[in-house]
């Protein structure tokens, strides 16, 4: 096994002051695997995240020229998700998810035991709400990386924890106030409006990342207007590249307002992020996972914007219809590796209803939101040609939020989708995973042996997914085309960490390899409260590079291997298949 500290020497080096951006992806050199790789264990570890609800009751790359300035190419809502088209619509008769009522907040209990817990979601409760409008950019917010930050920058942000933690607890700015916000959105506290018992999650859809924009965003105002500086921006943890890959040092100084003792204790630094949950041991392996990790949910595996941002979510329709690429990746990964397993239910990060009471969550969000802003702007196009939803369920979707002046205030999507609108941007530093792309795979013999031994798919499914299991699946056609591979009617237990990965036309047994071609993807959760334990979702993984990267554009059938990282029962697949992907070039 690779000693820990090379890893730590070779990363965490001293980044150069920022630059400009550019969008030319092919001048990115490739952060190449070294030579000096060493065979891994296949054997994973047990993560378990227990869920928290209430009762039944109830971005940027530097170092490039030739950027064209995106504020010269934006104009406000009128850019990539203009409302032009929304009268064609063929949802009209679709509704919107509308804000919660705050007065029928229910109250939470812990799943595994059926014990209530001792907490209370619910915030203060108010009967004027206002609808919010973005005030005029005076100063423009830039976040700052949280592994290049100054003594004066810690010093300051230290301070805003500080003052936000110790206003009066029934003052909706408070600390925990600010996190009970994550626990009422996220555990059941709160029903869809006019729907019975049908719950309001904001997770697993399209709405992950528009409600995770506005909470940060009044966050970080409140924490502004406490130190009297409206430029204060928070930081955002790059685990996305090498130098930022382990957890940020401010956050680990006991005597700091921004420290949280429920943290994994064998992952502070000079621990490497898992981004894959592994439990590769080699720090070397890990990071070229990350960074093959980060290529495939951010450029790779979309067709679709619906497969980055998550499934439509409307309201009358049961929750978590299903993650987008980078929710159910690197954004889960981060939150079950900091979670503390000594907790019964690994808070703080590893349970939505504590991830908020630990400071590291919105340094973590920070980049889940800058990867958003990085797909919405910089990414090459030719990926995924139509980034825009114009559905005007996602655009007129509202959240409540308070803001810094302790006014309760109502929020809608069509409103956040402008990150340079709301005033803030993000620090411009190496993106290595952009141009990261696997080596082709070529080895065909042994493929093509296990290929024949392999059942149909059609044979084993549905399956309960305890161990991992490979399957024939036939492709769409026959040549070169558009395709995509489709997990469908995924029934979870929505109280368990559940974790998959998928390979296609894998001929290698380490598992605990991710950076190679038949990588294609993978669907994990972090647990979530619904009124009913089972859910159903489902994913599509794009694999128009992944063929020519295999060379099977001429295969009829594909071999398609299935990883748990997870422990157990928990998932069953009711189905797997290849179909051809939509048109995207048509709007």
């Amino acid at each position: 096994m690779a000693s820990l500290s090379p890893p730590c020497t070779l990363f965490t080096t001293a980044a150069a002051a920022p630059t400009a951006v550019s969008s030319n992806s092919s001048s990115q050199p490739r952060f190449a695997k070294p030579s000096y790789f060493f065979t891994h264990a296949k054997t994973s570890p047990s993560f378990r995240v227990s869920c928290n609800a209430r009762n039944g009751e109830q971005n940027m790359k530097d170092d490039s020229e030739g950027k064209v300035d995106r504020r010269n190419m934006l104009f406000g809502l009128g850019g990539l998700y203009g409302a032009a088209n929304l009268a064609s619509n063929q949802l009209a008769m679709a509704e919107p998810i509308k804000p919660p009522e705050l007065d029928r907040c229910g109250t939470a209990t812990n799943l595994n035991t059926g014990e209530k817990l001792d907490i209370n979601c619910c915030p203060p409760t108010t009967q004027r709400i206002i609808d919010y409008r973005l005030p005029p950019v005076r100063y423009m917010r830039t976040r700052p990386s949280a592994h290049r930050v100054t003594p004066e920058y810690i010093f300051k942000y230290n301070m805003a924890i500080d003052r936000m933690k110790r206003l009066p607890a029934e003052d909706p700015r408070n600390f925990m106030q600010q996190a009970n916000i994550h626990c009422a959105y996220c555990n059941g506290a709160y029903d869809q409006p006019g729907q019975g018992t049908l719950d309001l999650q904001v997770h697993n859809s399209w709405l992950f990342f528009p409600f995770h924009r506005w909470y940060l965003y009044f966050y970080e105002r409140i924490l502004g207007k406490l130190i009297g500086d409206p430029t204060f921006a928070l930081p955002f943890w790059n685990w996305d590249n090498p130098k930022g890959m382990t957890m940020p040092p401010m956050f680990v100084d006991p005597k700091s307002a921004l420290y949280d003792e429920k943290r994994n204790q064998s992952n502070l630094p000079p621990a490497v992020i898992d981004l894959g949950m592994t439990g590769n041991t080699d720090p070397l392996q890990v990071v070229t996972n990350n960074l093959t990790i980060m290529y495939t949910e951010m450029i790779r595996g979309n067709q679709t914007a619906e497969d980055f941002m998550g499934n439509p979510y409307r309201e009358g329709t049961e929750p978590n219809p299903g993650p987008g690429a980078s929710e159910r990746g690197s954004h889960t990964a981060a939150h079950v590796w900091v979670g503390d397993p000594r907790q019964p239910s690994s808070e703080n990060l590893g349970n939505f209803y504590s991830a908020g009471r630990d400071p590291l969550f919105y340094c973590h969000h920070a980049n889940v939101d800058r990867m958003w802003t990085l797909w919405q702007y910089f990414l090459p196009s030719n990926k995924v040609p139509d980034k825009k939803i114009t559905d005007p369920d996602f655009l007129n979707a509202a959240f409540l939020f308070y803001d810094e002046n302790k006014q309760l205030v109502r929020v809608t999507v069509k409103d956040c989708l402008d990150n340079l609108r709301m005033g803030f941007d993000y620090e411009r530093i190496d993106l290595p995973w952009l141009d990261y792309r696997p080596p082709p795979q070529t080895a065909r013999a042994r493929v093509i042996k296990t290929t024949s031994d392999a059942p149909l798919a059609s044979t084993v499914f549905p399956v309960t997914l305890d161990k991992i299991i490979r399957v024939q699946v036939p492709k769409a056609k026959k040549g070169k085309a558009d395709e995509l591979l489709v997990l469908e009617n995924i029934e979870v237990d929505t109280t368990k960490f559940l974790k998959v990965d998928v390979f296609v036309n894998d001929e290698d047994d380490n598992i605990n390899e991710l950076d190679k071609a038949s990588y294609a993807g993978t669907y994990a959760q972090v647990p979530h409260k619904t009124n009913k334990k089972a859910n159903k979702t489902s994913i599509r993984l794009k694999l128009t590079d992944l063929y020519d990267d295999m060379d099977i554009e001429d295969d009829d059938t594909v071999l398609v291997t299935l990883v748990p990282r997870h422990q157990g029962g928990g998932i069953t697949i009711g189905g797997i298949k290849i179909i051809e992907a939509p048109d995207t070039k048509s709007s």
